[in-house]
């Protein structure tokens, strides 16, 4: 049996061919990162409340990017996963 290479798969993904690890894979990573977002929001909710309610630092901002972040990652696999890889034909005034 023909192991197929890493490249092979790439190709195959960029063309728009399906391949199940990769489908497994990148959801599941999305399913992490969006389950990471939660951990970090909740953090950042604890820290906004407790002791008292504050002006925000410059970790709460920071806090706050990484869940965007985390939040377009998680979104963006879970719902597209390999087909962000794709190639797409732009025109020509590109």
């Amino acid at each position: 049996m023909a192991r197929i290479s890493w490249r092979q798969h790439l190709a195959a993904l960029r063309r728009g061919q399906r391949w199940w690890p990769a489908e497994v894979g990148l959801r599941a990573a999305g399913l992490v990162s969006l389950a990471a977002a939660a951990r970090v929001i909740l953090f950042e909710h604890r820290l906004a409340i407790t002791p008292a309610l504050h002006d925000p630092t410059p970790a709460d901002l920071g806090l706050c990017a990484l869940f965007v972040g985390l939040l377009s990652l998680g979104l963006s696999l879970s719902v597209w996963g390999p087909r962000l890889l794709r190639e797409i034909q732009l025109p020509g005034h590109f």
